[in-house]
């Protein structure tokens, strides 16, 4: 019997087989009327990253250069009893030893613009068979745990001391097959204008429309946000992904500042006390309910009531290894309507290149949310970092800020939050 897989668990593929050699990679889904699934594999080297289109096996690119990897297309086969929706082959002593992970996905084909998405999608697996004697090795079903998300990276084929494993991954994201292409180093731009005389034919790019639906434009590049199966890295400003919402709550969301010190013979940045970076937000509950979390003024905020969110420490020197957190309360998102995360320097100079600030967002099964705080302006001492916003009152949305002020005035007129400030001090 074939091995079941839940998320985040991971197999053994060849370690105990050694006579496998072709692996056929089955998926399956049952999707409600006009919402077109597509399933993608991206080749991956040493750095998470493809080498570039060719890496990107789909209906436009069905074999990559080596031809051990190859979508079966229309002759695909029936396995323990069942033909999956696509089928790949892989070949794996013929895998360029270059690809050490092959990550297979789901995308709704122009999801966005139809507003469609993994809700309108049932009975998802992803399963590996012995092409030579047609067992089903193991199975991963991804149940129903996706609601708004345009794309889901199911799982990963990755070589470890020199054998073959399987990692079952389900972690589902926005913006569609754009998205996945700009995290994994393909680079997906906005056709440019058609002209009014249509051009000789040229070669086609490898992304292109879907056949047999008329040729559209070519996805532009979208504010979404990179995606690595550990760690999203929010790099531009704008940039855009939602939390990951399971079968359940979200649960607890944590917001950890933390940020290095380098140590001169004068002292921290050139002042014996160093700098002293807090973290806090600005919220805004649906009920009306507006204020601050912080250290300064020793508003540190309620987990289990208004605000929902809590502040658990306050870090004065960067050592601590754990940072500062900022800790909100998932269970509530139908009660909250938006945050903005900040960082303001407390005390010391305004130097945010050598504090090199990193704010992680963590949630319980999903992959971190980190931005770097390293657009800099050393004339303001605050910076708005993020912005966190109900979506659907089932999740949250994380989008990029990196905006620098001069003090929470500025940044809450900036926001448009309408607070009433004085001084204050911890």
């Amino acid at each position: 019997m074939e091995l079941a897989l839940m998320k985040g668990q991971k197999a053994d593929i060849t370690k105990n087989n050694p006579g496998f050699r072709n692996l056929l990679i089955g998926m399956g889904w049952n999707s409600t009327a006009g919402v077109d699934v597509d399933f993608s594999a991206f080749l991956l080297r040493a750095n998470g990253k493809t080498a570039g289109d060719q890496d990107l096996i789909f209906y436009s690119n069905p074999k990559d250069a080596s031809g051990s990897i190859e979508l079966i297309g229309d002759n695909k086969r029936s396995f323990a009893g069942k033909v999956d929706k696509e089928q790949v082959m892989i070949r794996i002593n013929d895998v360029p030893q270059a690809i050490e992970r092959i990550s297979f996905t789901l995308t709704i084909y122009d999801g966005e613009a139809k507003r469609q998405n993994f809700s309108n999608v049932n009975d998802a697996y992803i399963r590996i068979v012995d092409e030579g004697t047609g067992r089903e090795i193991l199975r991963y079903d991804l149940g129903k745990n996706f609601s708004i998300e345009t794309a889901i990276v199911v799982g990963d084929l990755y070589r470890y001391n020199g054998e073959w494993k399987f990692n079952a991954i389900g972690s589902g994201y926005s913006g569609g097959l754009a998205a996945l292409c700009n995290s994994f180093g393909i680079e997906v731009k906005a056709d440019a204008p058609a002209p009014s005389t249509p051009p000789a034919p040229v070669n086609p790019p490898i992304i292109s429309a879907k056949p047999p639906v008329p040729p559209a434009p070519v996805l532009p590049e979208q504010k979404t946000a990179p995606v690595n199966l550990s760690k999203i890295s929010l790099t531009k400003r704008g940039d855009v992904i939602n939390l990951q919402k399971g079968a359940g709550s979200l649960g607890e969301i944590v917001i950890n500042l933390n940020w290095n010190q380098k140590k001169a013979s004068t002292g921290f940045f050139g002042r014996s006390s160093g700098v002293d970076l807090d973290v806090g937000c600005l919220f805004e509950l649906k009920d009306g309910l507006k204020g601050t979390v912080q250290a300064l003024g020793n508003r540190f905020g309620d987990f289990a009531r208004e605000p929902y969110i809590s502040l658990d420490g306050d870090d004065r020197t960067g050592s601590i290894s754990t940072g500062e957190n900022l800790r909100i309360n998932g269970n509530k998102v139908a009660e909250i309507k938006r945050i903005v995360i900040y960082a303001y320097i407390y005390e010391g100079a305004t130097n945010w290149a050598e504090a090199a600030g990193i704010v992680t967002i963590s949630q319980t099964g999903g992959p971190d949310i980190e931005v770097r705080m390293d657009e800099h302006n050393n004339r303001k001492g605050m910076c708005a970092i993020a912005m966190i916003e109900n979506v659907n009152d089932q999740t949250f949305s994380i989008q990029r800020l990196v905006q620098y002020f001069s003090g929470h005035k500025e940044l809450d007129e900036a926001y448009g939050w309408g607070l009433r400030w004085v001084q204050g001090s911890k």
